[in-house]
């Protein structure tokens, strides 16, 4: 969101999408999976941060059956390893049906975070699968296992 960049929205090197959704500020590029689950609210009990944390609970158990340890963290939405964040997720909701959804850091360079606050959180620390130990991870490679564990958790 435009306030969440401020001036520096100027300067980035990257175009600047604005969107609907909650998460403030993100930065989508090579080495992410970006998912979106598109859900019908209404026949899940209408209730977001149910979804909100199915998203995050799909996700952590794709990171553990890769290797890495992560979690959640209290009171911030999204997957995290220790205090370093690997996964962002921003929802927006219309008429119960949900819009956008997650940027899971995969592998590669993380260097477009540099120029944003990630998710509107001062000193966050970006990480991705492949610098937390998941050898071998690829995008092509977590979208299948994440499109899995996402077909069992939202069934």
């Amino acid at each position: 969101d435009r306030g969440s960049l401020g001036e520096r929205q100027d300067a980035l090197p990257y175009p600047v999408v604005e969107t609907n959704r909650g998460g403030k500020a993100t930065y989508h590029g090579p080495g992410q999976l970006v998912g979106y689950a598109l859900l019908d609210l209404r026949v899940r009990g209408q209730d977001l941060h149910r979804h909100l944390r199915s998203l995050e609970e799909g996700l952590v158990e794709c990171c553990q059956i890769l290797g890495v340890k992560a979690g959640r963290r209290e009171g911030l939405t999204g997957v995290w390893v220790g205090r370093r964040k690997l996964a962002s997720i921003g929802v927006g909701v219309r008429r119960w049906i949900t819009m956008h959804g997650f940027g899971l850091n995969v592998c590669g360079p993380l260097g477009g975070f540099e120029h944003i606050t990630p998710c509107g959180l001062e000193g966050v620390e970006m990480t991705s699968l492949e610098a937390e130990g998941a050898d071998g991870a690829s995008v092509e490679s977590v979208s299948v296992l994440v499109a899995a564990v996402f077909g069992r958790v939202f069934r």
